[in-house]
């Protein structure tokens, strides 16, 4: 009969092992596969700063478009500069030469 009891226990030892180990792959794969996993963190960092460098790119485009802005506020041959370079217009008397 001891004999039978220590299979016994032995086999729970076994089924104990077994269940802790599967709960810790389970564990590891959900925290690294899982929807707050880490390789979802990674990817959402990655996210996270090509949004701060498109920002970045808005804010000193931004800042270039306002300077324009005050710029053909304040000065009325940048505006007739800009009409010149965006709309192709010329004087009466003038010549526009392109180059290619």
């Amino acid at each position: 009969m001891a004999k039978k009891e220590k299979n016994n226990l032995s086999f729970r030892k076994k089924i104990l092992m077994a269940s802790i180990v599967f709960l810790f792959f389970v564990l590891l794969i959900a925290s690294l596969f899982g929807k707050r996993g880490l390789i979802e963190i990674y990817r959402t960092e990655r996210k996270k700063e090509a949004l701060i460098q498109e920002i970045e790119r808005l804010k000193h485009k931004e800042m270039k478009l306002r300077r324009d802005i005050e710029e053909l506020e304040k000065n009325p041959k940048a505006v007739e500069k800009k009409a010149r370079e965006k709309l192709w217009l010329m004087k009466p008397d003038e010549k526009v030469i392109i180059k290619k």
